[in-house]
């Protein structure tokens, strides 16, 4: 029986199928189906690097421990989020917005490293070298002894690595480059996952760093196989608003440090700046004494960042109010709404109300959910909310406060950048020195001490 020369496979999770199918049998997505040529040999191109010899089992007492060295890049955000530096032999996926930055950040990395001795070798198959030059000569680093390689081609681009001897690999972006034992295009899913598995063996063999940036999809994931994710050490999330300044760099996966890291920098025309203390940047534009605005502090990895929350209520202009959410889940506001008129005895069914956090923050824990119903009802009221003042809690469906995780570094945070009263659950009593512990054990409490 011939062998069939194609395959029909999600784009989402890269489950096969035998034939087309509208919906994925794996993971349920619409129109992510799609066919693909399958070589003959691929299979047997693809083992004839394995050993010859199987490895011995052995027991985990007598595997020889290795102190863990990290290269430390010199960019004090970048190398917080890594855990503290980049780890050899190692593999990171960059991921974020077209023009966020993350081509930027990785030529700013690799200078770095180019200059603390490190080989690096840079390959695009997105940009020339001479493009990658107009690029390099605006950054504050000095790229010049950086190598690049413009090129699509796997092979070629891991000859060049060994004959390099790079111990820092940067590949933009995985979505371009091909391997020639699949003859489906660049950018399907056969050829990114396995373009990522070879990349990810050359870097356990050879011991050299692999970054890889992916694209992303139109709901901010990153594009192809949810096994890409799966295969690599480190997933970096590069985030913000291509019209602000900041952005924020999150690592969602970590193999060798903390998750859900933050680092934030500022975009300038010389390249990304590090932002040491986010708390104060996010808070300088605030002003007091405007109504709609409450401060939390959210728990980024094991950071404390303090961020300003807006809301607006006003009356509606249309027949069916509007709940527009910038940085928060707009179910999760709706919710809050509803708890606010049922247990708060307050009403917006005939406003609109607006809510959005600063500097393009995105809320991802419950623990804000006392901020975002102050400053909604301190709009309501038309009444500032304490400058003074931060809120931390998270609202249950009864109207309860419930507390929040790490209570303690987000107050001693508060308390350092001058915040002298929290409000939060009473069941979170604790002495942070000049900060006041306001307990709220409900929202018609907050209502009530809001409307005073």
């Amino acid at each position: 029986m011939a062998r069939p020369r194609s395959v029909y496979r999600c784009a989402e999770c890269g489950h096969d199928h035998s034939k087309w199918a509208g919906r994925c049998e794996s993971c349920g997505e619409w129109n992510t189906v799609a066919e693909e040529p399958l070589a003959v040999d691929a299979t047997a191109q693809r083992r004839k690097g394995a050993r010859s010899v199987d490895p011995l089992p052995q027991a985990l007492a007598d595997v020889e421990q290795s102190r863990l060295v990290r290269w430390t890049t010199g960019i004090p955000e970048f190398d917080f989020v890594m855990g503290g530096g980049i780890v050899p032999g190692s593999m990171a996926l960059i991921g974020g917005e077209p023009g966020i930055g993350k081509s930027t950040l990785l030529l700013q990395t690799a200078a770095r490293l180019r200059a603390g001795g490190r080989h690096v070798l840079y390959a695009s198959g997105e940009e020339s070298p001479e493009q990658i030059r107009l690029r390099a000569d605006r950054l504050l680093e000095d790229a010049g002894p950086v190598l690049v390689l413009g090129e699509t081609r796997l092979d070629a681009i891991l000859a060049a690595a060994r004959e390099t001897r790079a111990e820092l690999l940067v590949l933009d972006s995985i979505q371009t480059v091909y391997t020639d034992v699949l003859e489906s295009a660049p950018g399907s899913v056969g050829q990114v996952r396995e373009c990522a598995a070879r990349l990810m063996r050359f870097a356990k063999e050879s011991g050299t760093a692999v970054f890889v940036v992916g694209h992303v999809t139109k709901g901010g994931t990153i594009a192809g196989p949810k096994t890409l994710e799966h295969i690599v050490d480190t997933v970096l999330y590069f985030e913000g608003e291509s019209s602000l300044d900041y952005r924020l760099l999150r690592a969602t996966k970590n193999r060798f440090g903390s998750v859900d890291e933050l680092g934030v920098f500022s975009m300038t025309e010389r390249g990304l700046l590090a932002v040491p203390n986010p708390s104060a940047v996010f808070l300088a534009a605030r002003s007091e004494g405007t109504s709609g605005s409450a401060v939390t502090a959210l728990m980024e990895g094991t950071r404390p960042v303090l961020v300003e929350i807006q809301a607006l209520a006003a009356p509606s202009g249309y027949g069916t109010p509007q709940r527009v959410a910038t940085g928060i889940d707009p179910r999760r506001l709706a919710v809050l709404l509803a708890v606010l008129e049922r247990r708060g005895g307050t009403s917006f069914a005939q406003l609109d109300v607006f809510v959005q956090v600063s500097a393009g923050v995105k809320l991802r824990e419950p623990g804000a959910d006392l901020a975002v119903a102050a400053a909604l009802l301190s709009s309501l009221h038309n009444s500032p909310t304490p400058a003074d003042s931060i809120y931390l809690g998270e609202i249950g469906l009864g109207g309860e406060i419930r507390p929040v995780g790490g209570i303690e570094r987000r107050l001693v945070e508060a308390s350092r950048l001058g915040f002298r009263r929290a409000f939060s659950s009473p069941r979170q009593l604790t002495q942070i020195p000049l900060l006041r512990h306001m307990p709220i054990a409900h929202v018609d409490q907050l209502v009530k001490a809001l409307a005073a």
